[in-house]
């Protein structure tokens, strides 16, 4: 019953920018920490940024700290990524994760539900 659907995926440019929306149904996000992830081929999967259930965000990895924003809106059930000045290392699959908790988890095993992945190409 419960899904996360990732969107907003693209080519883009060097320079450029992309929202990404991860909506959830069959349950409420409200009561989660949300992350979003990211897998280019031949790597492993890492996390991005998490929003705890309280609106808090962390940063996994300092490589998209002040060009990636997340952000919540518990009305509409859906966590947004914000990605500007994107670099040709952003280029990977991303992922939504969700895992039932205030706080964001410290490890990708820790979070409960993900979605199917949206793919973000960075390229000339």
């Amino acid at each position: 019953q419960l899904q996360l659907v990732e969107s907003g995926g693209g080519l883009v440019q060097p320079g450029g920018s992309l929202r990404l929306s991860c909506a959830a149904s069959g349950f409420t996000l409200g009561y989660y920490a949300i992350g979003w992830f990211r897998q280019a081929p031949g790597k492993e999967r890492e996390g991005v940024l998490c929003i705890s259930s309280s609106g808090d965000s962390t940063n996994y990895v300092d490589s998209v700290k002040g060009r990636f924003t997340i952000s919540r809106d518990n009305a509409k059930n859906t966590v947004y990524l914000q990605m500007n000045s994107l670099k040709a290392e952003d280029t990977a699959v991303y992922y939504c994760a969700v895992r039932k908790s205030v706080y964001c988890p410290g490890l990708v095993a820790l979070y409960d539900y993900w979605g199917q992945g949206t793919q973000v190409t960075v390229s000339s």
